[in-house]
């Protein structure tokens, strides 16, 4: 209607240092849980799937979508699933916590999966997540350290 250049981009679960340690997002949970020897709360049997990107990788992306002439929603996510359970095992394992995993029920409105479809953005933006998992949450985790002390 006012002709103004738009741009939509849909964010899929982004983790990183500075997130806040209470925003209730699944990374800075168990990372709380695990820094804290508190138990890590898994909620249905944990076998659902997550992707997760990394900070830079999301402003790389958003940056990119501001400098084409595409103006519908495009992805910026990590195609990369892992389960729950394998998320904890890693926090846990990175952080040499001795918590345990506890399982709880599932809400009923929990996606069995989550997995962006990011063609789009790689044909359109020549963009795609860089960083590894392992490594960012490494970052992520000192983060958290680092706060702490």
């Amino acid at each position: 209607k006012y002709k103004i250049d738009t741009k939509i981009v849909r964010i899929f679960n982004t983790y990183g240092p500075m997130m806040d340690k209470n925003d209730g997002r699944v990374v800075s949970n168990f990372i709380n849980q695990a820094i804290n020897s508190k138990d890590i709360t898994i909620y249905g049997d944990g076998n659902q799937t997550r992707s997760f990107m990394f900070i830079s990788d999301l402003v790389e992306g958003m940056i990119k979508a501001m400098g084409v002439n595409y103006n519908n929603p495009i992805n910026l996510g990590n195609p990369n699933e892992i389960t729950i359970n394998e998320l904890a095992d890693i926090v846990l394992n990175f952080t040499s916590s001795i918590s345990k995993k506890v399982y709880k029920k599932l809400p009923s409105d929990d996606p069995k999966r989550r997995k962006p479809n990011i063609q789009l953005a790689k044909k359109i933006l020549k963009w795609q997540p860089k960083v590894n998992f392992n490594k960012g949450l490494r970052k992520t985790i000192e983060y958290y350290l680092k706060e702490i002390n």
